[in-house]
């Protein structure tokens, strides 16, 4: 047999080996839920239905842990600031943290108040309900993972209850404003994240890789950079992280966060100086400044995620368990440790299993990340929620990270045509000259800083006015650097997914409900 096949064949059994070992370990921890359930709830009434419901629940945790904890960790590992294995055990431990930690003791029953509860007077409606909003939502975001898209965790179960909740009771129990802002976050979340995080790429070219000396210019710039970011991550934290065991307005958070801020600043100004004094003057050595930073903002994202998102998971487990237990439908329902444990450990389980695969999606996939486009990407996951929840719009975590890693690529394409039409004037004005000459021009052009080229441009402009070019020299100034920075099928992937996720879940979930309606009524 030839050896290439042979290979190739060994190859696709490993992976049908650890697809196995995947897909058992995904199934033992759903056969250790129910266990669980049964020998600890046996005596609730109708328990049956609660080691089903929470089967779902960790299903719908494991999903989540494959889906949406990459968008945290992604940039950092495609940057090479961290391995995947070191980032899936940073995500692992901050995001179980984080729910457990941060997660609170209450959650609304109803996700985002998109239905009223109160047009629902049967508890058993309620049940059926949240069970098939809950397995709606696991389903879509497990197709979303099969075929590597990223998408909302939010929307997909805010479509589920929308889907679940208008077959129980009509049209008119649907909130169809809020409906209309969380259709609104469809384009929100990833403009916003996007246009931050393009800010703060340009703003870091402009002060420090475009600079002649940057080695110089990061020693001044990057320690204000951390700073700021110490103060939008601990705003962030603090606002979301930790909002249900410690509530505070944004001036306090602010302030708190600026003090934080304060501090790392004069801590990490010298030992910037330092490592930056060690380093040749390149683009590569100031690269290696972000590294120590976006680990920081892998674990934070994952605390913060783990605290406010787990609710994902465990909120309609959590409103299934209230109604069970009380029998009535409550706006506000507890959160049991043993349903906050099924969401920490199935979340955390289902990143170790299948997150790989999206967090190579989200990090290296879509566009080419470095350690500073990985940074502003962070930046904006933090900036964009603040100014988001101080304007009451709706935001997905998962829109804005994915619209950051746009922002930051499509941005290196308007730089790079820019340069490359910069390039072609020099060349054309060059045309009759001798190319050493035009070669030396260009290679002291790429090496200045922005205003000597914008002056060397000037004095070449001066010398000849471009409109006098014959046409075909303006036809070759056309002729502009075409690359294409932003992988384009992903971009469309991803997008038709954000805009089915809610009608999707929605189906799937009227589906399940009259199927689950059908199975219980005699």
């Amino acid at each position: 047999m030839d050896i290439t096949k042979l290979n190739s064949l060994e190859e696709r059994g490993a992976n049908m080996r650890l697809d196995l070992f995947k897909l058992t370990g995904a199934i033992l921890f759903l056969v250790a839920v129910g266990l669980f359930i049964s020998k600890t709830m046996g005596h609730v009434p109708n328990h049956t239905f609660l080691i089903v419901s929470a089967i779902i629940g960790g299903y719908m945790a494991l999903n989540i842990g494959a889906n949406d904890v990459a968008n945290n960790v992604g940039p950092a590992v495609g940057s090479g600031a961290i391995s995947l294995i070191g980032a899936i055990c940073i995500a692992m431990v901050f995001e179980s943290a984080g729910a457990l930690i941060a997660g609170g003791e209450v959650v609304s029953t109803i996700k985002k108040g998109i239905i009223d509860p109160a047009l629902i007077n049967d508890t058993d409606t309620f049940i059926w309900l949240m069970l098939a909003a809950l397995l709606a939502a696991a389903i879509w975001l497990n197709i979303a993972t099969f075929f590597n898209a990223p998408v909302s965790t939010t929307h997909s179960i805010v479509g589920g209850v929308l889907g679940a909740g208008i077959a129980a009771g009509g049209f008119g129990i649907a909130n169809w404003t809020v409906f209309g802002k969380i259709t609104a976050s469809w384009v929100i979340s990833p403009v916003l994240g996007g246009l931050i995080a393009a800010i703060f790429l340009y703003l870091i070219k402009r002060t420090i890789t475009y600079q002649e000396d940057m080695l110089q210019a990061a020693k001044k710039i990057v320690p204000i950079l951390i700073a700021l970011m110490a103060w939008a991550f601990s705003t962030y934290l603090i606002l979301k992280g930790l909002k249900k065991i410690w509530k505070v307005d944004f001036v306090m958070a602010g302030s708190f966060a600026f003090a934080i801020a304060l501090t790392i600043y004069f801590a990490v100004r010298p030992l910037i100086s330092k490592a930056a004094t060690q380093l040749v003057n390149s683009k590569t050595s100031v690269n290696a400044l972000f590294t120590i930073p976006l680990i920081f903002a892998s674990a934070f994202l994952s605390f913060a995620h783990g605290a406010n998102d787990v609710a994902n998971a465990v909120g309609p487990l959590a409103a299934i368990n209230d109604a069970i237990n009380s029998g009535g439908i409550a706006k506000k329902a507890a959160i049991p440790l043993w349903v906050m444990l099924i969401g920490a450990v199935g979340l955390s389980l289902g990143l170790a299993l299948y997150g790989a695969k999206l967090i190579r999606t989200v990090g290296s996939e879509i566009t080419e990340l470095d350690k500073m486009r990985a940074f502003c990407i962070s930046m904006a996951a933090a900036i964009t929620v603040i100014i988001a929840s101080q304007l009451g719009l709706p935001v997905s975590s998962t829109h804005i990270a994915v619209g950051a890693i746009f922002g930051v690529g499509f941005l290196r394409e308007y730089l790079k045509r820019t340069d490359a039409k910069r390039i072609d004037e020099i060349r054309e004005h060059h045309e009759h000259q001798d190319p050493e000459v035009t070669e030396a021009f260009l290679d002291k052009f790429n090496k200045a800083s922005i205003a000597t080229k914008s002056k060397m441009l000037k004095e070449l402009k001066a010398q000849k006015d471009l409109s006098d070019f014959t046409k075909k020299e303006r036809r070759s100034l056309k002729k502009v650097y075409k690359q294409e920075l932003v992988k384009r099928s992903h971009v469309y992937k991803i997008a038709i997914a954000w805009v089915v996720t809610v009608p999707t879940s929605a189906f799937i979930a009227a589906f399940l409900y009259f199927t689950i309606r059908g199975m219980l009524i005699p």
